[in-house]
Parts: C-alpha cells; sequence; structure tokens
C-alpha cells in the first residue's frame, strides 16, 4: 500500500538569523505572513503559538513556507549532509527569473546564471544561511 499526497502541506527551514533570513525571503517573494509572534504577546499567546519558535510562517502559492530561527550562528548548510539538498520553487516564466536576478542582485545574494536545461529554465542562488535554493521556469 502506498500513500497518496495532494501537495506540500509547508517547509520549514531552520536559520541563524530571523531577521536577516526574514529581509531575504520577504523582498525576494514578499508572501503574505500566515502566522508570527506579536512582539506584544502575551504567555498565553505564547504558548498558543510555541510551534513558531521564534520564526515565522508565510503563506506561499505552494503551502505555508516557515523560518525557524534556533540554528547555532557558527551553524552552515552544506548539501552534501542527511537532509535537504536544495529546495526549487516554481515560477512562472523566464522572464520571472531574469527578474529574480535583478532582485538576488540588489541582496547581494549569491547566484548562478539562468540555465537552460532542455525541459526548463532554472536559476540557483543561496540564502543568508547558503541554504541552495532555485527557480525554476517552463519553457513556453
Amino acid at each position: 500500500m502506498t500513500i497518496t499526497t495532494t501537495g506540500i502541506s509547508h517547509l520549514r527551514l531552520t536559520v541563524r538569523d530571523l531577521a536577516a533570513s526574514r529581509h531575504f525571503y520577504d523582498t525576494l517573494f514578499g508572501w503574505d505572513v500566515a502566522v508570527e509572534m506579536p512582539a506584544d504577546a502575551d504567555e498565553a499567546t505564547r504558548e498558543q503559538l510555541w510551534f513558531l519558535f521564534g520564526g515565522i510562517i508565510y503563506s506561499s502559492p505552494s503551502g505555508l513556507f516557515g523560518l525557524r530561527p534556533v540554528a547555532p550562528g557558527s551553524d552552515g548548510f552544506s548539501p552534501d549532509r542527511v537532509g535537504l539538498d536544495h529546495l526549487s520553487l516554481s515560477v512562472a516564466s523566464r522572464a520571472d527569473l531574469d527578474a529574480a536576478v535583478e532582485v538576488l542582485d540588489s541582496l547581494g545574494a549569491p547566484h548562478g546564471e539562468v540555465k537552460d536545461i532542455g525541459s526548463m529554465f532554472l536559476l540557483e542562488f543561496r540564502d543568508p544561511d547558503g541554504i541552495a535554493l532555485e527557480l525554476a521556469a517552463p519553457k513556453a
């Protein structure tokens, strides 16, 4: 027996610096915030939102996307360790990849060139923690 899934419910990345990561993801994607701890939260609210771990959850077109700021400052991402290799997000067109290059440049974020891999176009880049990300656009 196998399980039939209908999509991704949520994904959360562990980050070192919430402010830096939030600036990066806000600037690049502009997703709406689904849940975050209010700055003036009382103890009951903090207990209710324990699952945030001091982070934030965005509402993205693919599902919920969270940032969990619990990694030590000396930690770093490696696609060669057990866990995440990279995360690829879909965009509508090649023009969206070109626009993303401009935003990444404005953020000073490392990225590659837009690649034509035959079946689609890809743009590889890194977030402030060095997490490997990619945008993929279909060929028209």
